[in-house]
């Protein structure tokens, strides 16, 4: 008979308290699973990595593994890296690793997000003064990705929170890859003429990233005095959260695993991305596995511009594009194999309000 084990495969930071926190509602799993033993690893820029998790479980005599991504979205690492490595891992040590699907758009995520917002809004009112929602506009900010299937969901999740809670208005904007980038959205924002604006990271966990968008709320706070902008807190370990997790893990067993491939560039050609329908799928994040928050002496360089490790020149310069999600193109050697990767440009990599506009700021920053 099957020995089970749960495995939430993580991305990894090099924040500290993202990784903790990850940490936390891996942890939160246990609970759901008393009969199971449940381990975690990262993708890459934190420990433990992936195969350490998968250590443990095997070790602990688990044979069958479910495995299940810790993101909100299905993008290039749910769909590529991660399955990867867990393929490799399997068929190396003859056991069973079945994966399950991501968070996605689901009405257990999209109430622990109206908390946090729903928190935010009466601490508002407290502070400032009550302000009707239909007079509040809603911004989403999600983490930005090369999928445009990812960057939709996005979009879905301010849909359903304004038209639940009853926002006067809502717009999306994102952290990094895609547009508009935070600055461009605030700035559209604060023409619409609110009195109110609350901005809600739809993340996860802490990190450079969120800073950065509480930063660019401050700045146009700053900027626009006549207008209340209010940070929400993001997801985090809500129960619903956790509550999530645990179906995810479930449905693998019971069936009913389906990941939307329905809008997967890989699969179908979508408006923009047609060159990459039946690209090859790999993993490429071996060269900063386990480097990060918690990798004492680890000596990578960070990237300005997001959450995330480089080995060499951001891709902004557009010659060595490597940026999660983003394009990159390069060599390098791991376990005396050579792995060639070649990921097709972003096509709106020069949006005026997307990620080129970021370094033509940098430069004029100096």
């Amino acid at each position: 008979m099957a020995k089970y084990g749960v495995m939430v495969c993580g991305h990894g930071s090099r924040s500290q308290a993202a990784v903790d926190e990850f940490a936390q509602v891996a942890q939160g799993l246990k609970p759901h699973f008393p009969d199971w033993d449940v381990d975690y690893g990262y993708l890459e820029f934190a420990n433990p990595v992936m195969r350490d998790g998968l250590d443990n479980l095997r070790n602990a005599g688990c044979d069958h593994i479910l495995a299940v991504p810790g993101m909100l979205f299905a993008a290039m690492h749910a769909k590529n890296d991660i399955p990867t490595v867990l393929n490799t891992y399997a068929a190396k040590h003859g056991i069973t690793v079945d994966y399950g699907r991501e968070l996605g758009v689901d009405p257990k995520m999209i109430e622990a997000a109206s908390d946090r917002i729903q928190a935010a809004v009466n601490k508002a009112n407290s502070d400032h003064g009550e302000v009707p929602l239909h007079d509040t506009c809603l911004v989403v900010i999600g983490r930005g990705a090369s999928d445009p299937d990812a960057n939709g969901n996005v979009s879905k999740v301010a849909r359903l929170l304004q038209e639940g809670m009853g926002f006067g208005w809502a717009e999306v904007g994102y952290s990094g890859v895609t547009f508009p980038l935070v600055e461009p959205c605030l700035d559209h924002v604060a023409k619409l003429g609110y009195k109110r604006v609350i901005v809600f990271p739809y993340f996860l966990f802490a990190g450079v990233l969120i800073d950065r968008i509480y930063g660019f709320t401050d700045e146009a706070s700053a900027k626009y005095p006549d207008i209340n902008f209010i940070k929400a807190g993001y997801l985090n370990d809500h129960p619903k959260v956790i509550e999530t997790f645990a179906e995810r893990v479930r449905e693998i067993l019971d069936g009913s695993n389906n990941m939307n491939c329905g809008m997967c560039k890989y699969r179908e050609q979508i408006l923009g991305f047609e060159a990459e329908q039946g690209m090859a799928q790999e993993s490429h994040h071996h060269h900063v596995e386990g480097q990060g928050a918690n990798a004492p002496g680890a000596t990578v360089e960070t990237c300005d511009l997001c959450d995330d490790f480089c080995t060499g020149a951001c891709r902004l310069d557009m010659d060595h594009h490597h940026h999660h999600e983003h394009t990159h193109s390069h060599s390098h050697d791991h376990d005396h194999h050579h792995h060639d990767h070649a990921h097709p440009d972003y096509p709106q990599a020069d949006h005026p309000h997307g990620p080129e506009s970021v370094r033509s700021r940098l430069k004029t920053d100096g």
